[in-house]
């Protein structure tokens, strides 16, 4: 018999799919066209190839950031960063048709617009590249020369929305065969392009080298760190690189310089590859960083912190993490009514903004904008009984959907999809989607394309309703129905990633009689969205999905307990909320930790420095909407503890947002048109 909380098809499902990975990709050569005359398909490591042994080469040098060491490439010698092809292709002078590039990689944030090379391979006496690889802010090229016509021509494949400059470690994989590309980033879900002109099946490499970070030029030279850049011929590496949880430091091979142990110094002599040198530090106050103070760095005595000049900017290396001590008002917000959600987002070369879903009609609600420290009014938007907002983009378009609860002047129930106009520098409306008493909207991708789901909450008096998935058709430039899934007085969608797996979870409150009913996760299985897992919940209003490590956490808040068939409880709202972990090897996320909440309408999870932090909403007590809302601290063994109380009044929502200025929360009151901005200060 299956028990409560459990998919009795988890496990098949993704073994299925799994198998099915296995099946279409992991082969990956053709009858008759492999490669293994010439390399015997070994793994063929570029990064290890461009050390030589026993010392690093002139223009690299190894540093440690967030536990790893990568090399740090010289943009002063790029010809010092190159080897011949000729090293690594023993026994042929042709690159393999079929092949995948694993590259593990720390891109720094960096200007927009400009981009930086991971590796190139081109012949001595031509400027064309024969193949490699270079990334912008938001996308990936795989650059190849194509030798279908007379003389051959310069190929790109691009990746869009691929964003790599956080100052984090990423590990890609590049699956090439053919006109198909499969690029795989941190072992999530593959971005596959499909091209006319294929990656050619005979490339000679003949008098070809290598050159890491850089095309044999300055411009465009890797600034960050590389770690592992390995080239596999004959097979999709990503079934090999995603076995694990730590997906992003996923390793197939990498130099023994950079490896877990450092090599150990003999008798008198230094260490065998340095770890800084020919290093100059500058201490005192912020200093210029332009052209002639490039490379240089700067350490700043009050934050603890090493920065290095990139030629414009100075970019964090080493830095004290800052620790919460205190939660302090930064700015009351005066809403145009009640305010029963909020969303805080960027656009591009504007700043950061944020949008109200407000309960009154007229006067809508509104947009503001983060100007001088704090929140500026900006933009009022015609909505009715607005519940959420949803800011998503799709390639350069800036999306911005609202969830109506209510029907407009006309007795029409719409809620409504605007879109930013660059040239009048505000939202407008661009799609209405008939809904029913909405609640949410969630954007998100699968596979290349763009979905939109929508939380139907309830059609008159009937909860038992479906909410829809929606799907973007880039012909006609619209969003059109692709799914429904029954729903239960839902308040609340889900989407995450657990590496190539995608999910959807539903928060369902009450289903007419009780809030004492199942919400769901759904799998992304074969083009639709299958359930996964049922977990019993106690009118569900939020689920939020975090990381901490390598390990997945689910937490579901509870808003109240009641069963037309059931004695009343002495406290309808005082009740548990929870969290639940996921157990890899059950392949089910489990319950970890309980915690007493009121009502609770919503968690949000944000981290400062290395310290990770949940926030509930909570609304209702049972006598008053004023009610501490609590940040609790992760603890590790002992879980999430109660760090501080926060004075609200009928909290609906929280987000956290970092600017320049430090990090913040804002809560929205659904009691009082005032939401307040508080900051974290930090030790």
């Amino acid at each position: 018999m299956d028990t409560p909380g459990q998919a009795p098809m988890a496990a098949p499902l993704l073994l299925w799919v799994v198998l099915l990975r296995w099946a279409s990709g992991g082969g990956f050569t053709r009858a008759g066209r492999t490669w293994q005359h010439c390399t015997d398909l070994r793994p063929l490591d570029v990064l290890s190839e461009a050390v030589p042994p026993g010392a690093l080469a002139r223009g690299m040098r190894v540093l440690q950031v967030q536990g790893l060491r990568g090399l740090q490439l010289s943009a002063s010698r790029p010809r010092a960063l190159a080897f011949p092809a000729s090293r690594l292709f023993i026994h042929c002078d042709r690159f393999p048709e079929e092949f995948s590039i694993i590259v593990t990689l720390r891109a720094l944030r960096r200007p927009a617009k400009r981009n930086e090379y991971i590796f190139t391979l081109m012949v001595e006496e031509s400027p064309g590249v024969l193949v490699g690889m270079r990334y912008a802010p938001d996308k990936l090229h795989f650059m190849f020369w194509s030798q279908e016509r007379a003389g051959g021509w310069q190929s790109r494949v691009t990746f869009p929305n691929v964003s790599l400059s956080d100052s984090r470690w990423h590990t890609l994989v590049l699956a090439v065969s053919g006109q198909s590309f499969s690029l795989t980033v941190d072992c999530s879900v593959p971005k596959d392009v499909v091209v006319e002109t294929p990656f050619p099946a005979s490339l000679s490499v003949r008098r070809a080298s290598f050159y890491l970070g850089n095309r044999r030029r300055r411009k465009g030279v890797f600034t960050g760190l590389l770690r592992q850049l390995v080239l596999l011929p004959g097979a999709d590496a990503t079934p090999r690189m995603c076995h694990g949880l730590n997906f992003k430091v996923a390793t197939l091979s990498v130099p023994s310089v950079l490896q877990d142990v450092p090599a150990k110094a003999v008798s008198n002599e230094v260490l065998k590859y340095p770890y800084e040198t020919d290093m100059k530090v500058t201490l005192g106050a912020r200093p210029r960083c332009s052209k002639q103070e490039k490379a240089q760095f700067w350490f700043n005595a009050s934050r603890r912190g090493l920065y290095l000049c990139n030629g414009s900017t100075w970019l964090s290396m080493l830095e004290v993490q800052p620790r919460l001590d205190y939660v302090e008002e930064h700015q009351k917000l005066v809403t145009n009514s009640e305010t029963m959600g909020v969303e805080v987002f960027s656009i591009p070369r504007l700043g950061l903004f944020a949008a109200t879903a407000n309960r009154l009609t007229p006067p809508g609600s509104a947009i503001y904008r983060w100007t001088d420290g704090k929140f500026v009014h900006y933009q009022n938007i015609p909505t009715h009984q607005a519940q959420s907002w949803k800011y998503f983009t799709i390639g350069k378009k800036i999306f911005l959907a609202v969830a109506n609860f209510e029907q407009n002047e006309r007795g029409q129930e719409f809620s409504v999809i605007f879109k930013w106009s660059r040239r009048k520098a505000k939202f407008l409306a661009y799609q209405r989607i008939s809904t029913h008493s909405a609640r949410d909207w969630e954007a998100f991708v699968i596979q290349g394309e763009a979905f939109l789901a929508v939380v139907n909450h309830r059609e008159g008096n009937n909860h038992n309703i479906d909410s829809v998935i929606y799907r973007w058709n880039p012909r006609t430039g619209l969003f059109e129905t692709n799914q429904t899934i029954p729903t239960s007085g839902a308040y609340d969608w889900e989407f995450f990633t657990i590496g190539p797996y995608s999910f959807l979870a539903v928060a369902n409150t009450f289903n007419g009689t009780s809030t004492r009913i199942y919400s769901h996760i759904y799998i992304w299985l074969r083009g639709s969205f299958q359930l996964f897992q049922s977990i019993l919940t106690f009118g569900a209003a939020d689920w939020e999905v975090f990381h901490i490590g390598d390990r997945v956490f689910l937490a579901v808040a509870n808003s109240h307990s009641y069963d037309s068939g059931m004695p009343a409880p002495s406290n309808f709202y005082a009740i548990n909320s929870s969290i639940y972990e996921l157990n890899v090897t059950a392949q089910m996320f489990v319950k970890f930790q309980d915690l007493l909440t009121y009502s609770a309408l919503d968690w949000e999870f944000f981290s400062v420095g290395d310290d990770s932090f949940l926030v509930v909403a909570n609304s209702f007590d049972g006598f008053t909407f004023s009610v501490n809302s609590i940040i609790y601290r992760w603890q590790g063994y002992e879980g999430f503890v109660a760090a501080h109380q926060l004075p609200t009044v009928g909290c609906r929502d929280w987000e956290a947002f970092h600017t320049a200025e430090g990090s913040f929360l804002l809560y929205s009151s659904a009691r009082e048109p005032l939401s307040k901005v508080l900051r974290l200060k930090t030790t």
